[in-house]
């Protein structure tokens, strides 16, 4: 927990649902088969180019590791692999990555197969794959033991399917032990010292993102986080565009419940809040507490951005089986399965 001096927050398990508490227990992960996430790219291999499009089937592993796995393999530097985004290690993930296309044979992709990685296929490609260049992921999540009332999670899964979820940032963003908000905050501090910048990196986004967090946690305490205010910056459904509305007409409340459009949050950084009237008051009263935070991510470079505050989530299905209840889903990229878990159950 934060020691004195540091801003205190809302972890992840304390967050507040949206659709009523947990319908019951159950275990998730058990085993790397319980939780499997397939990419979902928006886009075809280019069929030509100095790069490869590989499509990997990785369990057990983290994607940082599997990158560096294969640029050994392929003899370049970690640093040329690409890869659109990271990926549980307790889970079978099938996932992209990009190499530099070898300039003579082919390498010998079998031989990662003992690690848990297995390279399914191969596309030339003109350019380095990109963080971020997803359309989303689909789920396919067992749990173990979980034994509701059978219609109050078909409620509940309608519930879920009409109005979506918060968009909470998951545990796995903030580390073991809220590691990476320690860390974070010792780096906003000045107390640091020197960092290597791929941990920088990561310790920035995870204050910012806790900062969005206790946004959103007060607009779900509120009723509010999918129901747009006056002075809400609104943001287009599968898209970064967003605009800010000063009044609320029925047009707007009718694309909200259609999930057109989103209220948002802050992705904090230098510059002005575009929300304006309450809305805007009250980002910045929940923020307050976090002001070395928000001063550090200024001074880094970051700028003011924004994310929707609702999660849309679909094709969700549920199936008994055996073995539990089988769970599938399809969201967009960046988004976290245990968000949607976390409105049905209670897992360790």
């Amino acid at each position: 927990m934060p020691d004195p001096g540091i801003p205190g927050w809302t972890r992840v398990p304390d967050l507040p649902r949206a659709h009523g508490e947990p319908l019951a227990q159950g275990r998730i992960r058990v085993a790397a088969e319980d939780f499997q996430v397939e990419e979902i790219l928006g886009f075809d291999p280019d069929g030509e180019g100095d790069h490869l499009l590989l499509w990997v089937r990785k369990t057990g592993a983290n994607t940082e590791w599997v990158a560096r796995k294969l640029a050994a393999l392929v003899q370049v530097p970690a640093s040329t692999v690409g890869y659109a985004g990271l990926k549980d290690r307790h889970a079978v993930t099938l996932q992209w990555f990009s190499v530099p296309r070898p300039r003579e044979g082919r390498p010998d992709w079998a031989s990662l197969e003992p690690l848990g990685i297995e390279v399914l296929a191969e596309h030339p490609h003109r350019r380095k794959l990109k963080r971020g260049a997803l359309a989303g992921n689909r789920f396919r999540l067992l749990i173990r033991d979980f034994a509701p009332a059978p219609d109050a999670l078909q409620s509940r899964l309608r519930q879920i399917r009409e109005r979506g979820v918060p968009g909470y940032f998951g545990e796995q963003r903030f580390g073991h032990d809220d590691g990476n908000l320690l860390r974070a905050h010792a780096l906003l501090s000045g107390a640091a010292g020197r960092v290597p910048r791929h941990e920088r990196g990561l310790w920035l986004s995870a204050a910012r993102s806790q900062v969005f967090n206790e946004v959103l946690a007060e607009r779900v305490r509120r009723g509010s986080w999918d129901q747009p205010q006056p002075g809400d910056c609104l943001q287009l459904d599968g898209s970064h565009s967003h605009f800010v509305a000063e009044t609320i007409d029925d047009t707007l409340v009718a694309r909200a419940a259609a999930m057109d459009l989103h209220p948002s949050g802050p992705l904090w950084g230098e510059g002005e809040l575009p929300t304006r009237g309450p809305v805007s008051r009250l980002e910045e009263e929940v923020v307050a507490p976090f002001s070395v935070w928000l001063q550090g991510l200024a001074r880094a470079g970051l700028t003011q951005e924004r994310r929707a505050l609702r999660l849309r989530v679909d094709d969700l299905t549920a199936t008994e089986s055996d073995a539990g209840l089988i769970l599938e889903l399809r969201l967009p990229a960046g988004a976290y399965a245990t968000t949607v878990l976390r409105e049905l159950l209670l897992y360790p």
